[in-house]
């Protein structure tokens, strides 16, 4: 039965949009494990086989972790990864200017696709996924608007050289789909998923003053 029992979650990332979207929820990671992977691109991959075959390896890498130690608990294990495309074109998580300047160009004026892979390891073991695909459409960008967004150093780890939920908002044109998914995590499709696996996911309501 649903809050017969403590239920953990851990989260098998660091990233703090993640961690604020399910706090959002009322939902509060019992612990952060950062799983650290290589996010290179196998040869000829698709975008959305991408975001879920790295979401899947971050989960898979965060339960080795917690089954390795001496006082492991049985938890929910929750990762998730966000590629950001053009086509099938995959552009990369910005570190240096020149990322940043190739991703916006790109771009400037066009429709891309956000995909965002989430990963669900039950207690007992079974292995979850979805994958949620979001369609945006950027304005066409001037050098001023490219030089400007650079110098803000909002662009920098981020998939695509951006981030919807800041300055990069004025940007968009369009959205069609999940906004939180372009931020970090589907929050609708992470929350049922939680659900339909027996995770409670409004336990934490009345501890915020929810009614």
């Amino acid at each position: 039965m649903a809050g017969s029992k403590p239920q953990m979650l851990v989260l098998a990332s660091a990233s703090p949009r993640r961690i604020q979207l399910l706090q959002q929820a009322g939902i509060e990671p019992a612990r952060i494990l950062p799983a650290d992977i290589d996010e290179t691109p196998l040869r000829a991959e698709h975008p959305r086989s991408l975001a879920k075959r790295l979401a899947k390896e971050k989960a898979e890498k965060a339960l080795v972790t917690l089954k390795s130690e001496a006082k492991a608990q049985p938890a929910f294990v929750l990762a998730a990864d966000t590629v950001v495309a053009v086509g099938r074109r995959i552009l990369p998580k910005a570190e240096t200017i020149d990322d940043a300047v190739y991703c916006l160009q790109l771009l400037s004026g066009r429709a891309h696709r956000v995909y965002s892979g989430i990963c669900l390891v039950t207690p007992s073991g079974k292995l979850r996924q979805r994958l949620v695909e979001t369609r945006l459409r950027f304005r066409r960008l001037s050098r001023q608007d490219i030089d400007r967004y650079i110098a803000s150093g909002e662009w920098r780890g981020k998939a695509g050289a951006y981030a919807v939920q800041g300055l990069a908002g004025a940007f968009v044109v369009k959205i069609a789909g999940s906004y939180t998914s372009v931020v970090g995590l589907p929050l609708y499709e992470t929350v049922a998923l939680l659900a339909g696996e027996g995770f409670d996911t409004t336990a934490g309501w009345s501890a915020q003053g929810v009614p």
